[in-house]
C-alpha cells in the first residue's frame, strides 16, 4: 500500500493536471467561435461555386474540350488521397477519425487493383499514415508556423496538386477532412475533387432556362475549376479547424470531470487510510499502557 506522503504526491500532480486540462477547455472555447464562424461563413460560398460550376458544365457536357478537371483522364487506376488532418492532438478521436476514413479508402482501392498516393496536410494525419503507408505518401504539407489559415494556404495546397495531377501522376483526387457540425459531433467526410463530381440538375416539368456564354462554357470552366478546388480546400480546412478546436474542447471537458472524479477517490483513500493509521497508533499507546 502507498504511503500517505506518496498519496498526497499523487492528489497535488491530479490537481495540477485538472488546471491544466482546465485552462485548454477554456482556450479551446474561445478560440471555437471564431473559428465556427469561419466555417459556416465558407459553406455558403463553396456551395455556391459548386451549383455554378455544375449549371455551366451541364451546358459542356459532352464537349471535346472539356477541361480534364471535369472530365478526368479517361482512367481511374491511380488515386490521390488529401488527407487534411490537426498539428495538434489532445482533441480526442478528431485526427484518427479522418485517419480510419482514409486508411478504409485506401485499403478498398488496394483491394481493388489501384494505385494509391498519400498527400498529408497536417502532422497528426502524417504521423498515423506513415506507420502502414509511407512508402505511397508523395508529400507532407506542415501548417504548424501558419497562426490563421488562409486563403493562401488553401491556394498553395490546391496548386501543388493540380501540378501532380498536369503531370499525370494520379488520375483521381479525394479529400478527406472533419466537417463540423456542433461541439460534440465532427463528421469525417471524404469529397472526390478531381475529376469534379458535378451534381445532377433537379427534375422539372418546366424547360430549363438557357444560357449564352462568353466566352465558351469550355474557357470559363479551365479558370474556375482550378479556384473552385482552392476554394474546396480552403472549406476543408476551416471545417478542420473548427472541428479540432470542438472535439479539444470536449475532450479536456471530459479529462477535467475525470480528473476531478480521481481526485475525489484519492482523498477518500487517503483519508480512510490516514484513519486506520491514526487507529493503530492509539492501539499501540493504549496495549503499551497497559502493559505497564
Amino acid at each position: 500500500m502507498a504511503s500517505l506522503k506518496d498519496m498526497r504526491v499523487r492528489i497535488a500532480s491530479t490537481k495540477a493536471t485538472q488546471k491544466i486540462t482546465k485552462a485548454m477547455q477554456m482556450v479551446a472555447a474561445s478560440k471555437l467561435r471564431r473559428a465556427q464562424n469561419a466555417a459556416e461563413a465558407a459553406r455558403p460560398y463553396a456551395t455556391k461555386m459548386d451549383a455554378v460550376i455544375s449549371n455551366i458544365a451541364a451546358a459542356a457536357n459532352g464537349s471535346p474540350g472539356a477541361p480534364a478537371l471535369l472530365a478526368g483522364t479517361g482512367n481511374d487506376q491511380v488515386h490521390l488521397l488529401l488527407v487534411c488532418t490537426g498539428e495538434r492532438g489532445l482533441s480526442g478521436a478528431f485526427n484518427s477519425a479522418i485517419v480510419r476514413l482514409a486508411r478504409e479508402r485506401a485499403n478498398a482501392l488496394l483491394a481493388q487493383g489501384k494505385e494509391v498516393k498519400f498527400f498529408c496536410v497536417g502532422r497528426k494525419g502524417y504521423e498515423q499514415l506513415r506507420r502502414t503507408f509511407e512508402k505511397r505518401i508523395v508529400e507532407h504539407l506542415d501548417l504548424r508556423s501558419v497562426r490563421q489559415i488562409g486563403f493562401v494556404n488553401a491556394e498553395d495546397i490546391a496548386n501543388k496538386v493540380l501540378a501532380r495531377f498536369e503531370a499525370g501522376e494520379f488520375d483521381v483526387c479525394t479529400l478527406f477532412y472533419s466537417r463540423f457540425q456542433s461541439v460534440i459531433a465532427q463528421i469525417p467526410t471524404a469529397q472526390q475533387i478531381i475529376p469534379l463530381e458535378v451534381a445532377a440538375p433537379a427534375a422539372s416539368v418546366a424547360p430549363a432556362t438557357s444560357y449564352e456564354y462568353e466566352p465558351e462554357e469550355d474557357q470559363i470552366l479551365g479558370s474556375l475549376l482550378p479556384r473552385n478546388l482552392a476554394v474546396q480546400v480552403f472549406r476543408a480546412l476551416l471545417e478542420n479547424n473548427a472541428s479540432f478546436y470542438g472535439a479539444q474542447m470536449s475532450a479536456m471537458d471530459s479529462a477535467t470531470r475525470n480528473a476531478g472524479e480521481m481526485i475525489r477517490k484519492q482523498t477518500l483513500i487517503y483519508n480512510r487510510t490516514r484513519q486506520a493509521q491514526i487507529t493503530k497508533e492509539l492501539i499501540e499507546i493504549i496495549s503499551g499502557a497497559e502493559a505497564v
